[in-house]
This record gives structure tokens, sequence and C-alpha cells, in this order.
């Protein structure tokens, strides 16, 4: 969440930032409500000092003047409890209206609110023109034995596939060259929990807004089922950036930068008739992803270096590509500033995103109590977090833009070592 300074004493900065996100939600009942629940609180301690004040005096008083004092002291009891619940009720309502306040996008963060206002500033490599004609991702890793949609439907149902064959020692390979090239830059390996609390979901933004993008594990269905406050995460960001939960780190210790690989478990609610064909877009996929404990002073630093580490990637497997500012009405809730890396889709002849990176500022870090120790006290850190692979997407750009006239497909040179051969077909 942001800092509540913001609503307190600049609510017109805080209303012009919702603007730009495009959201409606009323600044000004949460100021008056702010207000309410401050000053109800104040009475009520106020109202508790003056019946502790009454109560040390009770010992020393007798007869009619004691048990006026006795009674008085009872009805400030009284009432110290009512207005402490009246506190506590406006401080809930306060915090289910507060909870949804999100992130301030950065001044540089592209303005506009859909998904075709984020700005474009780089392309890299050529867009393939093969001259003969292509095959989608579908097609090509059916008929090289790597992909299978149709038994994943059977089992599954829609949005599920198999990688089989090839396909397996090139995700493998993928995780593999990612994690070496990651952890040649500082970064940590993790394989994080895929199960998460509430709270970290919470802590992280996805909760309220995204709850129905989440699945969750034992709902409550009738009798002999139970709840297990339990989520699969969409991304290991979230148990990531609850790792160091609660926990003061120590300003030399910084930047901590971590490279978790993990399945990914999404609903893809809203996404109705996009992207069903093929495993572009699919409730389960593995990933890598990069996240980062930062100095608040080299926050932005960091975001472009995550930017960097992605595009180092992509290029090595010889995907053309683009990179985009995100318009700020099109970003998480948790995130200041994001870029996506688009890649060329040859069968759909356009670029879709196979990576993103986010600077979330110290949204998540209030959320989820995170400092660190510096010589002017505890502050919090910044957390930034970046695609390094998501396996499902590369392997989307890599057959269509690695693919040969006679069917058969070319491993780019740098993932060579890590899968064993350089062609399949």
């Amino acid at each position: 969440m942001i800092d509540i300074s913001t609503l307190r004493d600049r609510p017109e900065v805080l209303r012009a930032a919702l603007k730009r996100r495009g959201l409606d939600l009323d600044v000004e009942s949460m100021v008056q409500i702010d207000r309410q629940r401050r000053e109800t609180r104040v009475q009520a301690e106020r109202t508790r000092a003056e019946q502790n004040t009454i109560s040390r005096r009770i010992s020393r008083l007798q007869g009619e003047q004691r048990q006026a004092a006795i009674a008085k002291a009872g009805k400030l009891a009284k009432q110290y409890r009512s207005a402490l619940a009246a506190a506590d009720r406006h401080d809930e309502e306060f915090r289910k209206l507060w909870i949804k306040v999100p992130n301030l996008a950065h001044p540089t963060a592209a303005d506009g609110l859909a998904e075709e206002d984020s700005l474009e500033f780089k392309r890299w490599g050529t867009v393939p023109e093969p001259g003969y004609p292509i095959k989608d991702h579908r097609q090509l890793g059916a008929a090289l034995g790597m992909i299978d949609i149709e038994r994943a439907a059977k089992v599954s149902g829609t949005r599920f596939g198999y990688l089989t064959g090839p396909a397996v020692f090139i995700e493998f390979g993928l995780v593999r060259m990612a994690l070496d090239f990651l952890g040649g830059k500082g970064f940590t390996p993790v394989v994080p929990p895929v199960l998460v609390r509430e709270h970290a979901l919470y802590g992280t933004g996805f909760f309220p807004d995204d709850d129905q993008q989440v699945y969750e594990v034992g709902v409550d269905a009738g009798e002999g089922l139970r709840s297990d406050d339990l989520y699969l995460v969409g991304t290991s960001e979230v148990a990531l950036a609850a790792y160091h939960a609660d926990e003061i780190l120590e300003e030399n210790d910084l930047p901590l930068r971590y490279a978790g690989f993990s399945s990914c478990f999404r609903r893809e609610a809203g996404a109705a008739g996009k992207d069903t064909a093929g495993i572009f877009r699919v409730h389960q996929f593995d990933k890598v992803e990069m996240f980062s404990f930062c100095h608040p002073d080299r926050s932005w630093d960091e975001h472009e270096f995550l930017l960097s580490l992605e595009e180092e990637i992509v290029r090595s497997l010889e995907i053309p590509y683009r990179v985009v500012n995100v318009a700020a009405g099109d970003l998480g809730s948790s995130a200041a500033k994001k870029y996506d890396i688009e890649a060329w889709v040859p069968s759909q002849g356009r670029y879709r995103e196979i990576t993103s990176c986010s600077n979330t500022t110290d949204f998540q870090s209030r959320r989820l109590r995170i400092r660190f120790r510096s010589e002017s006290g505890n502050r919090l850190v910044h957390t930034l977090n970046g695609t390094a692979v998501a396996v499902g997407r590369i392997l989307v750009a890599l057959l269509e833009n690695h693919q040969q006239a006679d069917g058969s497909f070319v491993v780019p040179e740098a993932l060579r070592p890590y899968v064993g051969f350089e062609r399949v077909g």
C-alpha cells in the first residue's frame, strides 16, 4: 500500500494518480473515515486516561465521594469500550477502502488506460521473411512431437498442454541457462513454495483486485471439505516477496537478488476466447522469476538493470523483440512502472508479451513490513520483479522464429549446450 501521508497531506495527488489509472475511488470518503477513526481513538484514550485518574483516587476517598467516584469510573469505562469499538469499526471500514488503492504510477510510466496505449521505445532483431508457409507453434510442435494440446484437453480441459520429447529438454535447458546467467549476476537461485497463505497475496498486491485469477485450495464446498487458506501462485514473485516479510535487513546487504523457479497457475478469468489455441496463455506454466530487495535510492537503476538482463536472455535466443513502457491504466496494482518485452510471433504477424519487469517501490514492503537498518533509522526497502524465462511463451517464440523450410526447428546456439542437440526434425 502507499504511504498514508499522501491521503492526509496531499489528497489531490492521490486523486490525480487514480484518474491516471482510470480508477474512480472515493478519496473524500477515505479522508473523512481516516479522520473520524483517528479522532474516535484519541477520544477513547482521553476517556481511558480520565478513568485511570479517578480510579487511582478511589482508595483515598470515603463515603459518598467514594461511591460517586466508583460510579464515574464505571461510566467512563463503558464509554471507553464503546469508543474503542467504534474506532475499531472505523479502522476496518477504512482498511476495506485503503486496501484497494494501487501504487502511484511513476511520472515516466506511459500515459493511457489500455494495453494499446503502452509506448514502444526499442526494437531488436530482424523480423523474419522466410519465403515459405509459416506454421504456428501448435502445428509445428505437434508435427515435431513437442506439444500435445489435444490430449491435454482430454485430461485437463482447455488452456493446458503437454510438453513432450525435445520440448522437455528445451524447458530445462532454458531454466538452467537462465539460472546460470543470473547466478553470474549475483542472484541466488530459489525453488519457492507454490502454495501460499492469503497474507502473501495481500502483501504483494494480488489481493483483493486479482483474486479472480487465483486458484484456492480446499474451498469449502460442503460437509467434509474445508478451506486450507492456501492458494496456488500465479508467479513466484508472491513467495519471493514474502520471503523476508516482517524482517529488518542490513543496508550493506542490499540489493538482495533472487532467481525463483516455479510452476505458476492462473485462472485467466476475463480472457475468454483469447489465445485458446496453443500454449501462449495457459492455466499452468513454468517460469524463472527475478526478484530484488533494493535500497530505495537505487531502485530505478535496478529496474533498468533487470530489463537489461531480460534483453540479454532474449537476444541470446535470437528472438526479435520490442520493449514497451506499459500504460499507467494497464499496470498491476503494485507496480509504479513496468516494462514488457514483446517477441515477434510470425504466425500472428505481431509482437506478443513474453516478459515483464516492474518496480513496485515500497508498495509491497509496506504491506509485508520489510525494512532495512540505516543511519537515519529503519526504512522500507523497494521491491522489483522481472521475468527471466516464461517457458511456454519463450517456446512459442523459439519455435516460430527458428522454424525451417523443411518443417524442422533449429535450436539457437546459446541454448545448444543445455539441451544437447542442434535441431529437431
